[in-house]
């Protein structure tokens, strides 16, 4: 036994010796290759704003009385009573007035003249574009068409849609412009058959559209000149967000776009498509003083306005604009990738040790990678690999 002990002393002390030297593995973040949905999107703040202004302005000068409505206010079509101008002086019924007002009115024919072709070239480019997406539609339910030639009608078919309301507004003005013109002539003309003192004492304003007031312009009582501006009505409803992007990310985006608008106010996300990619930039100067080519984007709600209601002219939105999107993709995590001799490439855990695999990257968002080859589904990478990973040292789960 007095032979065996220092054997068994100092074989004991070798091995704790070995134990002590021996590379332990290193601890690292790992996460697993997965398939599912990916998308890129690119993300802005945005501003809502109202789709159709009307300013109301003086018909013919005189002394405006005092407005009594406020921003807010509903209005209803040639009920809601915007505003009285009175005479303030003889020049209001001279010749040259009336002059003035037969030019208007038939500058308000000629502008209702050319309205209306514009309604019917719309009224049948829509019923063109929704035939056209019928035609489609039963195509693609015998899989004669592709499911992007679908979504292209049917964004043609909204376009001409939302066109043919436009026409029939600008159509609407025209008419209530003309009325206006002609109420102005028949009052401008002294002695006329019409003319009464009650008719030569007021000229009443009223509301041409369904909505309600956004500013006052002028509230207080004064002389107002023909032309000036008095307030400004719109329909809080009808809103679009115009979203200001990056030129080199406008790109990217075109008409028809799937948007969906965060942070809101709301408790849920609303939907929205492209409708506009302006086709000039801007210059703006970022929080960080860089100078930054901005492009405007602007979009359409397509959920139901009563999901919005609270929404208003001129709020914030943030939007995220998807420019990309597959329901199955094989994917990483952005951080388990890294340059290495100008390809992409990441540390695959395999028997306990990274190995270095190079890897080809598609499309990539803030949060994982579309991977071409490289990596399987179920293979294990190493997330945020620092300097001490290399090929071949062994890791462990963090």
């Amino acid at each position: 036994m007095r032979k065996i002990v220092p054997f068994l002393v100092g074989g004991l002390i070798l091995a704790a010796l070995v134990y002590a030297l021996w590379p332990k593995p290193l601890p690292v973040d790992m996460a697993e290759v997965t398939r599912g949905p990916m998308e890129v999107t690119v993300d802005e703040e945005g501003k809502t704003r109202i789709k159709e202004r009307y300013v109301v302005s003086a018909p013919l000068a005189g002394r405006l009385r005092r407005i009594t409505l406020h921003a807010g206010d509903p209005v209803e079509q040639g009920k809601t009573l915007l505003a009285v101008i009175e005479p303030s002086d003889p020049a209001l019924l001279d010749a040259r007035a009336g002059a003035e007002a037969l030019a208007r009115v038939r500058a308000a024919e000629a502008a209702l003249a050319q309205a209306a072709p514009n309604r019917e070239r719309a009224q049948l480019a829509m019923e063109f574009a929704q035939n056209e997406h019928r035609r489609v539609r039963q195509l693609r339910e015998k899989s004669a068409s592709s499911q992007q030639e679908l979504d292209n009608s049917e964004m043609l078919a909204r376009t001409r849609a939302e066109e043919l309301k436009a026409a029939q507004f600008a159509e609407q003005i025209a008419e209530y412009e003309l009325e206006l013109a002609k109420a102005a002539l028949v009052r401008s003309r002294p002695g006329g058959e019409s003319d009464s003192v009650a008719d030569t004492a007021k000229f009443e304003i009223f509301s041409p559209i369904n909505g309600r007031v956004l500013r006052v312009i002028q509230d207080s009582a004064g002389v107002v000149t023909s032309g000036t501006q008095l307030l400004t009505l719109g329909d809080p409803r009808d809103l679009e967000v115009e979203v200001d992007v990056l030129s080199s990310d406008s790109v990217k985006v075109k008409p028809g776009a799937l948007v969906r608008f965060e942070h809101w106010g709301g408790d849920h996300p609303l939907a929205g498509r492209v409708r506009l990619v302006e086709p000039s930039g801007f210059t703006k100067v970022s929080a960080l003083g860089v100078e930054e080519q901005r492009v405007n984007v602007v979009a359409d709600f397509a959920d139901d306005p009563d999901e919005r209601a609270a929404l208003g002219d001129g709020y914030r939105v943030e939007a995220r604009i998807i420019v990309w999107q597959q329901p199955d993709v094989l994917q990483v995590p952005a951080s388990a990738l890294f340059r290495q001799d100008d390809q992409w490439a990441v540390f695959k855990v395999a028997g306990g040790r990274a190995h270095l695999t190079p890897v080809e990257v598609g499309h990539n968002n803030d949060l994982a990678a579309e991977v071409l080859t490289g990596v399987a589904p179920g293979d294990i990478v190493i997330t945020h690999p620092s300097d001490k990973v290399v090929d071949g040292v062994t890791v462990r789960q963090r």
